[in-house]
């Protein structure tokens, strides 16, 4: 027996072993595939055909096509994902779908025998029957409607859009009226409350004897002035921080760092000349010292020039040095000054004016309030008016759908493909679900790995016995090897007694046995067939012989086993048939009779091969195997369950009986890569060596 596990098992699968699995099972995957298709094929030629129409619209987001109150560059609105989608849904609501179900008297034309349908019904069918979606990067959204009636189809298509459309521009109409409406109510409240703080604000004036200039709404002289003082106050506390702060990098450079910056920091026109000649007496210097060395008169000339200007520079520098920080100090004087009469100015207003002031100032910026509030109302009341008498459009019919007389559905072809794939997968999963359920002996390996048996041969299916096939038939090779196979196990013999036995019945064994028998006799090799299956013998019908006396009454000591035996028609052949099982079977099948006999016939053939019946549920086989030198166990390709095949070897293993090896037989080679391949080889082989006989022969 294997030691391996389920898993290292399987861990050692192939892609052939599952194509092994569907090439065995063509005859199923190919009938599920046919039905499948002829299935699919019928009652896809029953269907209705279905007939398609779309038209196509495009939808924007509700606005008018001309905004005379909105800037060109805002007509176009910002990118709504939501919107589309939304709108999908809308086409496909019920208010939209019974409108159309109610323009076209869908109710009644849909109903049976003048009957109207009921309206939920109706929708279901139509919902059924449309589909919307939007056309990739546009806004453009398409139509279709799939109906048995071409013109049907358009005249709903169409209808739909126009449902649609009218129930935008309603929606947006019915929208404006009530904003309008409600702005007008909001307008009159709003002026009766200007009118109130107006008022307000008149008692409170003569009331405190307040004197206002530049109109209603202004405010008295001292708010003018204390404006005025602070916007000077401000702008002389710029001009010393500005001050102040050039003065502040022009103290931290020394001499020599302001005059190599002097041209960044101040724009003085002799400061910047005077750099510029400076920097062309240095150009010149150099050029000079190289040609002169620095003693040349012309040298000392440039030099001294160079001094002189650096001499003016560095004065002029420090004279702007001076002048600024004087400027600097007439800037601060300015902004004190200025913010000392602010603050007084500010001490007075609040002393002059005290507490009077407050409930005024207070009622004047409720009336400005009121005022804004009023202002922007009755400019929006007056754009909302205008903006209704724009036409819109937010739904642009651009293909009308027209009548499709060729059928979208159903599409043969497709439904053909894809039941030609469905069938195909179905019946591979068919296959595979029966070969998983299948528990019987499939391959050689199978033999040697559950039953722990080498395989001695691999018998072709539909395979008869030699005497009618003849001594030349391709299917002996097969047994030939068996018979090589046989000699060279590991305890094997070209002599002896063997029995050959089967788990169950069926399984071909008599058949193996009786040929085994004949290529041993054509071998030359003279051989003794024994039909030991007393209850259903069959050996004696393959040789045409009489089954009355045999195996039975040697047993019982009725007839010499001389007598029992009998020559056959194949060469070398001897044959001793079961005979009549009597009616109590008590002691026929003594062990120690059946050793003396088995003994005895070694004696005078070279080789006897005993025909058992099945080793499950019959005892016979078993006493009989214990005596000879080997039992030859016939296992039938994907027959029996391997339970069963392995309960029959632990019948051998307990009764002590040497299992030599197995046979598989019947098996089907056009199912199986592996014996087919064999099985071609050798009948290759063996045409080929027969014609070259028959050629040999004519020469």
């Amino acid at each position: 027996m294997s030691n391996e596990s389920p898993e290292q098992q399987a861990g050692t699968l192939h892609f052939l072993d599952y194509w092994r699995v569907i090439r065995s099972r063509k005859e199923i995957v190919l009938a599920v595939a046919i039905l499948v298709v002829l299935t699919g094929t019928v009652y896809t030629l029953m269907l209705p055909n279905i007939y398609a129409s779309s038209a196509r619209i495009k939808i924007a987001e509700d606005a008018p096509t001309i905004n005379p109150f909105s800037p060109q560059e805002s007509y176009y609105s910002s990118y709504n994902p939501y919107f589309l989608r939304t709108q999908f849904e809308v086409v496909q609501s019920k208010p939209i779908l019974y409108e159309v179900i109610n323009r076209l008297n869908l109710q009644t034309e849909w109903g049976k025998g003048g009957e109207k349908l009921p309206r939920n019904v109706a929708y279901k069918i139509l919902k059924n029957s449309i589909s919307v979606f939007q056309q990739r990067d546009t806004s453009l959204v398409v139509i279709s409607v799939k109906r048995d009636d071409p013109n049907e189809a358009a005249k709903i298509a169409n209808e739909i859009t126009e449902v649609y459309r009218d129930s935008r521009l309603d929606l947006a109409m019915k929208e404006s009226r009530a904003a309008i409406d409600k702005i007008a109510e909001a307008l009159k409240t709003q002026l009766a409350r200007v009118d109130a703080a107006e008022q307000k604000v008149e008692d409170l004036r003569k009331k405190y004897n307040i004197a206002v200039v530049g109109g209603e709404g202004s405010v008295d002289i001292d708010n003018i002035r204390l404006q005025q003082l602070e916007g000077d106050r401000l702008a002389a506390q710029t001009e010393m921080v500005d001050k102040e702060g050039k003065l502040k990098i022009l103290e931290e450079l020394s001499d020599k760092d302001l005059m190599e910056r002097a041209s960044y920091i101040t724009f003085d026109q002799f400061v910047m000349n005077t750099m510029q000649q400076i920097q062309d007496i240095d150009v010149q210097l150099s050029s000079l010292q190289a040609d002169f060395g620095p003693n040349h008169p012309q040298v000392q000339s440039f030099r001294l020039q160079k001094e002189t200007l650096e001499k003016a520079l560095s004065e002029r520098l420090k004279a702007l040095r001076n002048g600024l920080h004087t400027e600097y100090l007439m800037a601060k004087n300015n902004f004190d000054t200025l913010d000392k009469i602010l603050a007084g100015a500010r001490t007075t207003s609040i002393e002059s004016q005290g507490a009077k002031f407050r409930p005024f100032r207070k009622a004047q910026e409720d009336l400005e309030s009121e005022k804004f509030i009023y202002t922007q109302l009755k400019a929006k009341h007056r754009q909302e008016i205008i903006t209704l008498q724009v036409p819109r459009n937010p739904v642009e019919i651009i293909d009308v759908a027209e009548p499709n007389n060729r059928p979208v559905s159903p599409n043969l072809f497709m439904n053909v493909l894809l039941s030609i794939f469905v069938g195909l997968g179905a019946g591979v999963g068919l296959a595979y679900f029966i070969e998983y359920l299948d528990t019987s002996i499939k391959t050689a390996d199978d033999v040697e790995r559950i039953l722990g048996l080498p395989v001695l041969g691999l018998i072709p299916q539909k395979v008869r016995p030699l005497v009618e096939e003849g001594p030349d038939s391709e299917h002996a090779e097969a047994y030939r090897v068996l018979r090589t196979n046989l000699a060279f196990t590991e305890g094997g013999s070209n002599r002896g007694a063997f029995c050959v036995l089967s788990g169950g019945a069926g399984e071909g064994k008599s058949t193996t046995v009786f040929n085994m028998a004949y290529v041993c006799a054509q071998q030359g090799e003279k051989v003794l067939l024994v039909d030991a299956d007393l209850r259903r013998p069959v050996q004696h019908t393959i040789l045409g012989v009489s089954n009355r006396f045999g195996l039975t009454n040697v047993l019982l000591r009725d007839v010499p086993v001389e007598e029992a035996i009998k020559a056959t028609s194949v060469p070398n052949l001897h044959f001793l048939p079961s005979g009549r099982l009597p009616r109590t079977s008590l002691g026929v099948l003594d062990p120690k009779r059946i050793g003396e006999l088995i003994s005895s016939l070694k004696s005078k053939y070279d080789i006897v091969l005993i025909d058992t019946p099945p080793l499950v549920g019959i005892s016979d086989s078993s006493i009989i195997a214990k005596e000879t030198d080997g039992a030859i166990l016939v296992v039938q390709y994907r027959k029996y369950p391997r339970e069963m095949l392995v309960k029959a070897k632990q019948m051998m293993e307990t009764l002590g009986v040497n299992t030599i090896g197995a046979v598989l037989n019947n098996i089907n080679i056009m199912r199986d890569d592996y014996y087919y391949y064999y099985h071609s080889y050798y009948s290759d082989y063996y045409h080929s060596s027969q014609s070259d006989e028959l050629s040999d022969e004519g020469v």
